[in-house]
């Protein structure tokens, strides 16, 4: 599947960052997900790791990592089988091994993950996260008013937000303009939400009749949405969305529509107290950025230009 990047204006929230021409693997299967821990991802629970001793005490002695993760948005991470899979646990596996502590993913709503990450249900939060200035400085994206604690995220891969259709019913759109007066489905709590509400503002000041957008709480029940004809079209991350496009009814239901919009990159997030944890993990995705060991995992998923080749605290714009 080949897309190209568009940026949009600086009035609309970014969450994604552009990942070109990705060809996103299309043999795994997508499948529902669970409400409790759904798997552990990790390395040795020993302190022979090299940054072991770098821990918080209090993860040192449980040598878990709680991971909230809205574990439904594949290819990024999903369930087979019953197991956890995708880029984001391979990752989570890789730096595990250089912290010498398991991540433990826990599965929950996108909308919720922050703030379960702020009452300490979870370490962290892994979930395509687009790491953006909102986040980090915890501002409402609807009102641009402060709403709670900002987190702090390190930056581990970049992807671009997409618009898809019913396979041969595009309804002409091409570009996110072409979705005024038109209903477009989204996973609630978003980028591909905000640029949604924000486009609607848009269209609506420029007399073409607003977009209805209609919010789930995972982007399965989106796409499913649109397949039974509830709306036009409906908006996710790139990889998400080309992954839907290849795999749903065998590559019959959906196609994808216009450019890749927003730039921006996917964050692992932490409390912005969790100094010690953060930076902790932003070494150990150094070291497995130099080791090669992401650069297999990202090869491994198919999405080689979603790639970064560093470790970045707070990268998002």
């Amino acid at each position: 599947m080949t897309a190209s990047f568009t940026p949009r204006g600086a009035t609309l929230k970014s969450r994604m960052a552009s990942v070109g021409a990705i060809a996103v693997a299309g043999a795994l299967l997508l499948t529902g997900c669970g409400d409790q821990t759904d798997k552990a991802t990790g390395g040795s629970n020993t302190n022979a790791a090299p940054l072991f001793n770098q821990l918080p005490k209090e993860i040192q002695s449980a040598k878990v990592i709680k991971v909230g993760s809205d574990i439904n948005y594949p290819p990024v991470e999903f369930k087979k089988n019953g197991e956890v899979m995708g880029i984001d646990p391979d990752i989570a596996d890789a730096l595990g091994k250089q912290l010498g502590v398991k991540f433990e993913f826990n599965n929950g709503t996108f909308d919720t993950l922050l703030s379960g990450l702020r009452s300490k249900r979870y370490d962290i939060a892994m979930s395509a996260m687009t790491d953006n200035k909102g986040r980090q400085e915890g501002v409402d994206p609807d009102t641009g008013k402060k709403a709670g604690e900002g987190v702090d995220f390190v930056d581990y891969f970049t992807a671009g937000v997409s618009i898809y259709t019913k396979k041969g019913a595009n309804a002409g759109i091409k570009t996110w303009d072409d979705l005024c007066g038109k209903k477009i489905v989204v996973q609630r709590g978003t980028v591909s939400h905000d640029l949604a509400k924000s486009q609607s503002k848009t269209c609506q000041k420029n007399g073409k009749g607003k977009i209805s957008v209609e919010a789930f709480g995972n982007d399965t029940e989106a796409q499913t949405r649109l397949r039974g004809g509830g709306a036009v079209a409906g908006s996710s991350d790139f990889p998400v969305a080309a992954y839907a496009v290849k795999t749903s009814g065998g590559g019959k239901d959906f196609e994808l529509v216009g450019e890749q919009v927003e730039a921006a990159p996917y964050g692992i997030a932490i409390a912005k107290k969790n100094t010690q944890l953060r930076d902790a993990i932003k070494q150990a995705l150094a070291l497995i950025i130099a080791n090669g060991e992401y650069d297999k995992i990202i090869a491994k998923w198919g999405v080689k230009e979603g790639a970064v080749t560093k470790a970045v605290i707070n990268g998002g714009k």
